[in-house]
């Protein structure tokens, strides 16, 4: 099971999103702050505030599963979605 998978939390009826940001990523906030307006309770991860070796072991398996190092990614059950797309979050989150 990888870092990602292993932080995703799933219950027998709902999804907790798990989200990759960066703190000074602009879309990242509105990621998050799409969420909260919506009042979904999510796990974020600020990236650039892990330690170096959790860093790069993140980074990795973030371009392991996306192709690349672009944030935000969320993940909510199976569903990977990277970059600010309300569309496919709301599609994701059934809103």
């Amino acid at each position: 099971m990888s870092l990602i998978e292993s932080d995703t939390e799933v219950s027998s009826m709902t999804v907790k999103p798990k989200v990759y940001a960066l703190t000074t990523c602009p879309y990242c906030k509105r990621t998050k702050r799409f969420l909260e307006d919506h009042k979904i309770a999510y796990d974020c991860i600020d990236v650039d505030l892990l330690d170096d070796s959790k860093q790069d072991e993140v980074l990795d398996e973030i371009e392991k599963i996306t192709g690349r190092r672009s944030f935000p990614v969320v993940i909510i059950g199976k569903e990977i979605i990277v970059g600010h797309d309300e569309t496919k979050l709301k599609k994701a989150l059934r809103l």
